[in-house]
């Protein structure tokens, strides 16, 4: 068996190559990625409480493609921020075009945020995000 390491090539056509390498070699074909596509920014930011300036170190998501900010339950209860309800639910719609199983948004959290030498102080809407403390959008 013989292996064929791909390597990006601006004419796009780096696959098609590879496969007649290895039809004309007449071996099994390998393809091993040899970059790492960037899909994420995850940036450590400072979040503190308005009431008490009690803050936390949080591990946060940029997502240029969501108009909001969210942080997820569990994350609020750990760090015990207070819920403010909001006046009217906000519906959330998936990537997928689909509203959210999980229902509407009901609760939001007033927050100050430091990154760096910036600080700002956000309101943040409160659902499950399962494994992502907090995502960032793009407002």
């Amino acid at each position: 068996m013989c292996s064929i390491e791909g390597k990006v090539q601006p004419s796009g056509t780096w696959a098609r190559d590879l496969e007649s390498i290895a039809k004309e070699g007449g071996c099994q074909r390998e393809v091993q990625r040899t970059f790492k596509m960037l899909k994420e920014v995850w940036l450590d930011i400072g979040i503190e409480r308005t009431d008490t300036h009690k803050g936390v170190t949080i591990k946060v998501l940029l997502d240029s493609s969501t108009t909001r900010m969210f942080m997820d339950r569990k994350t609020l209860a750990k760090h015990k921020f207070r819920l403010q309800k909001l006046e009217r639910p906000i519906r959330v719609k998936n990537v997928d075009g689909m509203y959210n199983s999980r229902g509407a948004i009901m609760h939001e959290v007033e927050v100050n945020v430091y990154y760096k030498s910036y600080v700002e102080r956000i309101r943040i809407d409160v659902c499950d995000l399962g494994r992502t403390e907090v995502i960032l959008g793009m407002p």
